[in-house]
């Protein structure tokens, strides 16, 4: 999703992390263990000028799947988790009405089980996280996996109804 987020307009920062566990400063092979409660996450700063929460929203769901639990394509376990963690009630707000109207509106063949909480930690992952498909675009899983969600958000975005 960093490859995703960091292509669009008014997007100024995305941060790869770890968020929603207990075990402070974790690594990514403790993540990866599904010991510690943590999803990999992407933190993102943004001009509201120039994109609004609900156009992220939007396109977070449309970007992956959010009806399956703790799985992304291949990737199974619970720090695969389709997650919002907000900083504001009104993020909580806009994220909670946003699953309800794609639900109500069947968009997926399934309901919706993105989780929707509080952030209270974020731990910036380590370094080779950082800028992954910039850095790696020929490996399997940026040709795979990145490289499709950015030809889907480049079909997708001319349907928002706009992006602020």
């Amino acid at each position: 999703m960093e490859a995703v987020f960091s292509s669009l307009p008014g997007v100024t920062k995305v941060e790869p992390g770890y968020a929603g566990g207990h075990l402070p400063n974790p690594t990514y092979r403790q993540v990866c263990s599904g010991d510690t409660g943590h999803a990999e996450v992407i933190r993102l700063k943004f001009n509201s000028a120039v994109v609004s929460y609900a156009a992220l929203l939007d396109i977070f769901f449309q970007m992956h799947d959010p009806t399956t639990p703790n799985r992304q394509g291949d990737d199974i376990g619970t720090q695969y988790r389709s997650v919002i963690f907000y900083t504001t009630p009104a993020q909580k707000t806009q994220a909670e009405a946003a699953i309800a109207t794609l639900d109500e509106s069947a968009v997926f063949p399934k309901r919706i089980v993105t989780e929707v909480l509080p952030l209270s930690n974020f731990y910036v992952a380590e370094d080779y996280h950082r800028n992954y498909y910039a850095s790696n675009s020929n490996q399997p899983y940026c040709r795979f996996v990145i490289q499709p969600k950015l030809a889907k958000l480049k079909e997708y975005l001319p349907k928002l109804r706009k992006i602020t």
